[in-house]
C-alpha cells in the first residue's frame, strides 16, 4: 500500500490532533505543542479512507478550476477575466474584469474578491441582523484555510472572501449561520433549530459547501 505523503505543522493553539487535505497544501497534520512526531503517522493512518477520498475531490476540484480557462465565478454569475499592460488594479465592467498582466493577476484578484466581499456581505448582514434583532460589533474578511466564517463572542463577524466564488444562496446561509450564533455560540440542538427557522434549506448549502468548497480558489 503506497504511503500518504504528509507535512506537520505544531499549533500552540491546538488541543488536539488534526488533520486537513487542500488544494494549496496537500496533506496537513496539525499538532498540539507537546503532541510525540508519531501521533502524526498514527492519525493518517487512521484517518486514511478519510484522506483519500478528500484527495479524490481535491482533484476533482483542480480539475473544475482548471476547466474555467480565462473567467472566474462570482456568486453564480461568470465573469470573463481579461489582462491589460500597464493596469494596476482591477476593475469590473459588466462580466468582464479587466486585470493586471502577468504574475500582478492573481494577487489583484484577490483583492478585488476582498474589497467585493465587504460590499456583498455587509448588507446582507445588516438585514439579517435586523431581521433577527441582532447586532453584531464589526465585519472583517478574511482568506481562512478552514473556515468560511466565524462569530467572537465579542460580536465580531469574519468571512472568508472565496464565498463570493460559490452561488449566492451559499454565501446567504453563511451568513444567517454567523447572525444565529450572536444568539446561540454552540451547535446544539437548539442553534440548529434557530438556523432551520430562518433559513430553511441550510442543509442544501451546507452539503454543497462541503461537496465543492474546494473549488473555490482562484
Amino acid at each position: 500500500m503506497e504511503e500518504i505523503s504528509y507535512s506537520v505543522r505544531r499549533s500552540e493553539r491546538a488541543r488536539r490532533v488534526r488533520v486537513t487535505v487542500a488544494p494549496d497544501r496537500g496533506v496537513e497534520v496539525v499538532l498540539p505543542r507537546r503532541a510525540p512526531e508519531r501521533a502524526a503517522a498514527a492519525a493518517v493512518r487512521e484517518l486514511r479512507p478519510w484522506i483519500e477520498r478528500r484527495m479524490l475531490e481535491v482533484q476533482r476540484a483542480r480539475a473544475t478550476v482548471a476547466a474555467r480557462g480565462d473567467s472566474v465565478p462570482y456568486l453564480g454569475a461568470i465573469l470573463e477575466v481579461r489582462p491589460e499592460a500597464g493596469r494596476t488594479r482591477v476593475h469590473r465592467r459588466g462580466d468582464v474584469l479587466l486585470t493586471p498582466a502577468g504574475a500582478q493577476r492573481s494577487p489583484a484578484l484577490e483583492r478585488w474578491y476582498r474589497r467585493a466581499a465587504q460590499a456583498e456581505i455587509a448588507p446582507r448582514l445588516d438585514a439579517a441582523c435586523a431581521q433577527a434583532g441582532t447586532d453584531y460589533e464589526r465585519l472583517t474578511i478574511r482568506g481562512q484555510k478552514t473556515r468560511w466564517a466565524s462569530c467572537s463572542r465579542s460580536g465580531t463577524m469574519s468571512f472568508n472572501w472565496r464565498l463570493l466564488l460559490g452561488p449566492e444562496p451559499v454565501l446567504d446561509y453563511v451568513v444567517w449561520h454567523e447572525v444565529c450564533h450572536l444568539e446561540i455560540m454552540d451547535h446544539s440542538p437548539r442553534f440548529w433549530s434557530l438556523l432551520a427557522s430562518r433559513c430553511p434549506d441550510y442543509r442544501i448549502h451546507s452539503r454543497w459547501l462541503r461537496r465543492y468548497g474546494a473549488t473555490l480558489v482562484l
